[in-house]
């Protein structure tokens, strides 16, 4: 008999041949239980250990019996009941045959080549990567420490061997190798090369963290427009070389000259018709003026000045505002002030006659609507700026709009509205360049109008795939996917998967300040040990958060937390 078992990029396990049915792995701990022994040394573990991985938080009855039943049903998948055999206190996966598991074939292979490493032996090792150790458990803790060490081997041999290209495929934000070729083009005399590995490697960077290419990568791409061509210098080139230096002079904390460079470079871009580059270059400006705290001021001034003179360009400066508007309505202050902005911004783009303007106002003001309780006025507001920005051929906007109407829909009742909306929204965000950004925001919202188990996980894979992908890094906009993913992971017995989640989601809400993230968090902690059966710890973390809520002036939430801690109780 033969087993085999790959962990790398998917879980999968093969018996003479034939691979167990995905659909026989249901049961979850059945799944962990094979996954642990064939991850551990001669693929054998005490009981206790196992115990201690999978039911940390279990009594010694309670565990025991989980382990029993977890045994039973990976014999009944496996099919073959000598497949988990147990002698004493030790489980042992397979004991009559020697499994093959993908892991240790990788790491023998990738050992001998980096003894002597050359491009062959580096490529044939890393061929046996299949990918990302177990991706469908990225918020199993246990398994983090062998995912990284995987994960570093794989790039390590492939650093050995010079496979750049294939270390870029793997991590396009990865510069010691996308300059390696960027050199390499530029010594063979392929300018247009040089040019799109820049561009391929700005783009995987995080604007809106002020990320940007390293001073080598900027005068490698300098060296490569001053290189004489048949072909000119497109002034696109011009200017995403111009917003890389302003991105330089940000990280080496010169805001006012990095706000200049963004200020000519938008100007450029707007007049060579660029709208993803006048979106950067505002965002650009928006950061400097975040960490200069003066975000709001600037970005009032920006929207009346924009609507007066150029109303139809209002949403391309928006899109860069984006995730910086959406953080102070949710900054430790509240959104009443934005909220006061956003009226007076309504005027100047009525007076403008700004179309985008309007809407874009208007949804601001619904969000307030929406955050204050007044959930008819809200759903009035952003109704009316959905329709208005889709006449304006605004799509981040209206893209938003929609996802709060569909948030909406799901407080008062109306799952299937809200599903719907969220259709639409997801059909339209594609044709943005903010549509990571967009994407990830209404994976949380559809989380919660899943409506099955199934459905639920699926998403959350989905969602959790989606944030390993270096397009999809944006903290602020990432917020609403973490917290309601905890707790809906909470709420399915899933608690083995929520402290991570909920850790990550408390150090973005400390990082930004973010006042009702904070309670989000706080809100998900209680569905975290109510799940885990402490009532008393469930009741305080629910009413913090709806201290929390209440003092931001959101009514709605802190009753949700309110009517939590009576039901926990």
């Amino acid at each position: 008999m033969s087993v085999t078992i790959q962990l790398l990029g998917k879980f999968v396990v093969t018996i003479d041949g034939t691979a167990v049915p995905s659909s026989l792995w249901r049961r979850d701990k059945a799944a962990a239980l094979v996954k642990l022994l064939a991850l551990s040394p001669q693929y054998r573990m005490h009981r206790e250990q196992v115990i201690d991985r999978l039911w940390p938080e279990s009594d010694d009855e309670t565990a025991g019996a989980a382990l029993r039943k977890a045994v039973h049903y990976a014999r009944k998948a496996l099919g073959r009941n000598e497949l988990i055999a147990t002698n004493g206190d030790t489980i042992i996966l397979a004991p009559e045959t020697k499994p093959v598991v993908d892991i240790y074939v990788f790491e023998t292979a990738s050992a001998a080549a980096l003894r002597q490493p050359t491009e062959q032996s580096c490529a044939a090792a890393a061929d046996l990567y299949g990918g990302t150790l177990l991706p469908d458990d990225l918020y199993v803790e246990w398994l983090d420490a062998p995912r990284t060490a995987l994960a570093q081997r794989h790039l390590d041999v492939l650093r050995a061997g010079g496979l750049w290209q294939r270390i870029i495929a793997v991590d396009p934000s990865d510069e010691p190798a996308q300059c390696a070729l960027m050199q390499a083009a530029l010594d063979a005399g392929n300018r247009a090369e040089a040019i799109r590995l820049f561009n391929q490697l700005r783009q995987s960077l995080h604007l809106e963290l002020g990320l940007g290419p390293s001073a080598r990568a900027v005068a490698l791409y300098e060296k490569a427009l001053a290189i004489p061509s048949v072909d000119p210098v497109s002034q696109t080139d011009r200017i995403r070389a111009s917003l890389a230096w302003g991105l330089l002079h940000l990280h080496s904390g010169d805001f006012d000259k990095a706000h200049d460079v963004a200020e000519e470079t938008r100007a450029l871009a707007m007049a060579a018709g660029l709208a993803r580059e006048v979106g950067e270059a505002s965002a650009l400006m928006g950061l400097c003026a975040q960490m200069q705290g003066r975000w709001k001021e600037v970005f009032q001034t920006e929207f009346i000045a924009w609507a007066r003179k150029t109303p139809e360009k209002v949403n391309q400066v928006f899109d860069g505002h984006l995730c910086l508007a959406e953080f102070c309505l949710c900054n430790a202050k509240g959104h009443h002030e934005i909220g006061i902005a956003a009226r007076e911004l309504l005027s100047v783009a009525e007076g403008a006659g700004s179309l985008p303007g309007r809407g874009l106002a208007s949804m601001i003001l619904g969000e307030v609507a929406l955050f204050s309780g007044h959930l008819a006025e809200a759903e009035r507001l952003l109704t009316e700026a959905e329709t208005l920005l889709a006449k304006a051929e605004a799509v981040s906007g209206r893209v938003l709009a929609l996802e709060r109407l569909a948030e909406i829909s799901l407080m008062t009742g109306r799952n299937w509205l809200a599903k719907r909306l969220i259709t639409r929204a997801e059909g339209i965000s594609g044709a943005s360049w903010l549509a990571p950004h967009l994407l990830i925001r209404l994976k949380g919202l559809a989380v919660r109008v899943a409506g099955s188990r199934e459905k639920t996980l699926e998403i959350i894979q989905e969602g959790d795939r989606l944030l390993t992908l270096h397009d999809y890094g944006c903290q602020p906009c990432s917020m609403g996917f973490r917290v309601t993913s905890a707790t809906a992971l909470a709420e399915m017995g899933e608690v083995e998967q929520v402290s991570r989640r909920l850790d990550e989601a408390e150090r973005i809400a400390a990082m930004w300040h973010g006042g009702p993230w904070v309670a989000a968090v706080w809100e998900a902690r209680g569905a975290q040990r109510r799940a885990e059966g402490n009532v008393t710890r469930a009741i305080s973390a629910f009413e913090e958060a709806a201290i929390r809520y209440a003092a931001l002036g959101r009514p709605t939430d802190e009753t949700r937390c309110r009517g939590a801690m009576k039901s926990a109780a």
